[in-house]
């Protein structure tokens, strides 16, 4: 690639590279800028490299499934096996990080708060497997008290910076969010003091027969859970049926505390968001343009009266930083860069590089069709032309959303009936007919190529469905085996092709594409979910381990009656069989963390401690209050709805280009996050000229400093 350059003009085109490839992804790396270092940060960001880091970060996590309490028991090696891996993932994760140490300046690395964390977490994952091991040995039962830890490789590496992001956001939330929540919290101590003094001495029962709110902490935890109305009315009722006045109580403290309090503390969450964000904002934006001075600079030469990029050497660094693409895909970023086709690309050009290579751009290539060729008289005839303009009308399109319909009316049916059952071939036959039609009028690579989804979808919809119900046939036909599981796809893929009718309303397309634009996102928010619900349950499992136990629907044991535990004699939770809600291996404790959401599973306080609501009111913070509701509003989701339905469908919502008899769609016009849509407006603030701050000064940004010129962000953000 670059054998014809010289090493001075290679080292050039490497580090000017690495710096647009990391203006194209928004990092903010430093890296050493020697040969050695440069090449080394290409492998350390190496798409292998970073899949192994996961693939090893995966595992890690995924030890608490073989650990005790263990979903699954290793067969080989034993305890020992889980202790083993372990070893070997630390083994990876300090390789990465020393592999980092080589890429980035000493004063850099050692002051980054990442590096440290993962150290100390690898010196103290060690020694309590040390500590852990020498315990077994003596058969002493420990505890592995450094598992709740494992998190933190995730969030630190490097690849991660994304769910750091958020949870730096989150944190910069905090000092705001305190205060209006020790004021909620206030509010709920108030009303159960008043609960208390109110109903604690009028001999009311709750439907267990238990005293009617006479313990505080226990009306606090209930005035807590009445705030998200998981209790209500329940809670309400035995003071409600002594008197109706009391209901006036609970009315006013869910008006004050869900209502209120609630918006009080979104509308604090969202503005505090919005603050840190435009601070976040500004860092990208500075950061990817000096980034792409600095390459600029690399390779500038003076022609004239302005430095400029030759084209030979633009082509090379496209080449360096994308080289999955065609060379058409190529020449038509040249010609875009280099609109005059002057052989050269200015600084103004050379800056919006970045920005070209996230563009989406689809090359169309026009083939003729098969038949067209094979049969050119058939194809081309007369009956040949009605059926293609036919397949091609929109009506063709409406009648088979009606016959969707139609199928979803029978699906509804009664399966057993035999007029229902030959009804389900007549519906496969009409879809296989219709795949057909489209093959026989549109080219089939273009038909199936990777942009058209929902050609995909239908086909392999349709297939599996064909398939499956040949198979469900035979199995019954030739055998008395109840082919149930069969089956049960055969359902499953018969209601999967209901949303076929998705394709053909324009507004569930705009929400189809929504939900997929926003996966990024939402592997963000899965990120930030999974670190909390990990700790919790590691920590659950130590806490309630084996303190409820399942028993099969079968079994005789008198235990099942309470879940294995006589506290539990008699209670609603024993009686409504939450058995299987436990903190006995990780998959029970990740099910049970889902349910408490809704802070709904006093059970665990009756065989423990009713200090123990105390973590499930802080997992609720922490999931619901502090994650969930900070990622919901910051915008990631929210603002991500399609405003324009162009943008989807057909060729009227995309942009196409032509080159030398190649076609080119722009996939879409529109931003595909608000911070992606915010980004280019402060950019669009900043003059071409301008160079903006060095990357100390931009790293250091605070979020009151102030640019000169950004009205339109102010606005916007």
């Amino acid at each position: 690639m670059l054998e014809h350059c010289c090493p001075l003009c290679q080292q050039g085109l490497l580090q000017a590279a690495a710096y647009v490839y990391d203006a194209q992804y928004n990092r903010n790396i430093p890296f050493e800028t020697s040969p050695k270092a440069v090449r080394l940060y290409y492998l350390y960001n190496h798409w292998s490299m970073q899949a192994a880091t996961y693939f090893f970060i995966f595992v890690d996590l995924a030890l608490a499934l073989f650990e005790e309490p263990a979903v699954y028991l290793l067969p080989f090696l034993g305890k020992y096996a889980t202790s083993l891996v372990e070893v070997l993932c630390l083994l990876v994760f300090f390789g990465r990080l020393v592999h980092f140490a080589q890429v980035t300046p000493r004063s850099v690395f050692w002051k980054d708060t990442k590096n440290i964390c993962i150290m100390i977490s690898i010196l103290v994952t060690l020694i309590d497997l040390i500590v852990y091991g020498a315990l077994r040995i003596s058969a002493i039962r420990g505890i592995r008290w450094s598992r709740p830890l494992r998190p933190i490789f995730l969030i630190n590496f490097a690849e991660s910076r994304q769910i750091r992001r958020a949870f730096r956001s989150i944190r910069n939330t905090l000092p705001e969010i305190t205060y209006v929540f020790l004021l909620f919290m206030f509010s709920v101590l108030m009303f159960s003091l008043m609960a208390l003094k109110l109903f604690g001495d009028r001999n009311l029962k709750t439907v267990e027969g238990s005293p009617y709110f006479t313990n505080y902490l226990e009306i606090v935890f209930n005035m807590y859970v009445l705030v998200t109305t998981a209790n209500s009315p329940d809670v309400m009722m035995p003071a409600y049926d002594f008197s109706w006045w009391y209901c006036l109580f609970f009315i006013v403290y869910v008006i004050i505390n869900t209502y209120i309090f609630m918006s009080v503390f979104l509308a604090v969450v969202y503005n505090n968001y919005r603050k840190h964000l435009k601070n976040e904002i500004r860092k990208l934006a500075y950061m990817k343009r000096r980034k792409m001075i600095e390459a600029f600079n690399l390779l500038k030469v003076k022609e004239g009266a302005e430095f400029v990029v030759k084209e030979d050497q633009w082509k090379h660094l496209v080449k360096l930083v994308a080289p999955d693409i065609s060379t058409s895909h190529r020449e038509l970023l040249l010609r875009i860069s280099d609109e005059e086709q002057k052989g050269c690309v200015d600084k103004k050009s050379f800056v919006r590089l970045a920005d070209l290579l996230n563009i989406q751009v689809i090359t169309i290539k026009l083939h003729s069709h098969p038949l067209d060729i094979w049969f050119p008289h058939v194809y081309n005839s007369t009956p040949s032309l009605c059926i293609r303009s036919m397949v091609r009308h929109k009506g063709f399109v409406w009648m088979y959303d009606v016959i969707i319909l139609i199928n979803a009316v029978f699906i509804a049916l009664d399966e057993k009936n035999p007029y229902i059952s030959y009804a389900e071939w007549v519906f496969l036959c009409l879809y296989i007919v219709e795949i057909l039609l489209k093959l026989y009028t549109y080219e089939p690579r273009n038909f199936f190529a990777r942009n058209q989804f929902w050609n995909w979808f239908d086909t392999s919809i349709i297939i599996a469905a064909l398939i499956a119900t040949v198979l469900n046939t035979a199995l019954r036909s030739v055998t008395i085996y109840n082919s149930q599981q069969v089956l049960d796809i055969v359902f499953i893929l018969r209601v999967l092709r209901l949303i076929r009718i998705i394709d053909s309303i324009q507004r569930f397309r705009v929400i189809m594409n929504t939900l997929i634009n926003i996966m990024p996102t939402m592997l963000t928010f899965g990120g930030l979910v999974l670190v909390v619900y990990y700790i919790f349950s590691i920590v659950g499992m130590e806490i309630f381990q084996g303190k409820v136990k399942f028993f099969a629907g079968n079994t005789t044991t008198p235990h099942a009656l309470y879940c294995g535990n006589p506290a539990l004699k008699d209670s609603t939770f024993a009686r409504a069989k939450y058995c299987k809600n436990n903190f006995n291996n990780i998959a029970s404790s990740f099910i049970v963390l889902m349910e408490l959401t809704v802070v709904n599973q006093c059970g665990f306080a009756l065989v423990t401690h009713q200090a123990a609501k105390l973590y499930f009111i802080t997992f609720h913070i922490v999931i619901v209050i502090m994650i969930i509701k900070d990622e919901l509003l910051n915008g990631k989701l929210l603002d991500n709805m399609e405003t324009s339905e162009n943008d989807l469908g057909g060729e009227e919502g995309t942009t196409k280009k032509k080159l030398k008899g190649l076609m080119f769609k722009i996939a879409s016009k529109r931003y595909r996050t608000v911070d992606a849509l915010l980004q280019r407006m402060f950019e669009a603030e900043i003059p071409p000229e301008e160079e903006g701050p060095s990357l100390d000064e931009i790293l250091n940004l605070s979020p009151n400093d102030a640019y000169p010129k950004n009205p339109v962000f102010d606005n916007a953000a």
